[in-house]
């Protein structure tokens, strides 16, 4: 028996129908999406509560810089699926390249938050203790920053063991599609703070 059909005959009879590490996966996805929930939430309802509170977002926000970085990080999706497409078809070189290009579109997308930050609190005097509006928007926009630098790390620690002899496509499948489903929700978080944060912010002031 192949080990690809062990695999597939163990990932079968796994009493939830569901292998257990995207079991878990999906289980802090779910706990981290009511995370992210809860501090754009507060984020909005601070706005709401305290308008006046704070800069005007039109004369802080580059829309330009931050809607570039947004396709960036939108793009290194498309690159995790192909990475993902490349491990179950035992592509080790294309799973290989399609992992450096997600980690270097990552590190763009963090590249580009560093430079925004930097402008906001030296350029523009907006802070993390710039009143509710700067608390909220750091701590709510520097932890998806540091979910990205998790999830770079992570997959670089796939790509530097894939050039081990312990790793093999139709084993480690599984851990490629788990850390995919991590960066993919990192990103779908991306979109909900761009749009309620940015956009609206820009456009309702």
């Amino acid at each position: 028996m192949s080990a690809a059909t062990e695999v597939t005959e163990s990932q079968e009879h796994v009493p939830t129908g569901m292998h257990p590490k995207k079991l878990m996966m999906w289980l802090f996805l779910a706990s981290d999406c009511m995370f992210f929930g809860t501090l754009i939430s507060t984020h909005l309802i601070y706005r709401k509560i305290y308008p006046d509170v704070g800069p005007d977002p039109r004369s802080i926000f580059d829309i330009e810089l931050t809607t570039g970085s947004s396709f960036i990080l939108l793009m290194s999706s498309l690159f995790m699926a192909l990475a993902v497409s490349a491990i179950h078809k035992g592509e080790l070189k294309s799973f290989r390249r399609n992992t450096v290009l997600v980690m270097i579109f990552g590190l763009l997308f963090l590249s580009g938050q560093v430079y925004e930050f930097y402008d906001f609190a030296v350029n523009k005097d907006f802070k993390l203790t710039t009143g509710t509006f700067g608390s909220s928007f750091y701590l709510m926009t520097g932890t998806h920053g540091v979910h990205v630098a998790l999830g770079i790390l992570w997959l670089g620690s796939l790509f530097a063991y894939s050039y081990t002899k312990h790793f093999k496509a139709e084993t480690h499948a599984m851990d490629v599609e788990v850390a995919g489903l991590y960066w993919h929700f990192v990103d779908i978080v991306w979109i909900v703070i761009f749009t309620a944060v940015y956009l609206l912010e820009y456009v309702s002031f």
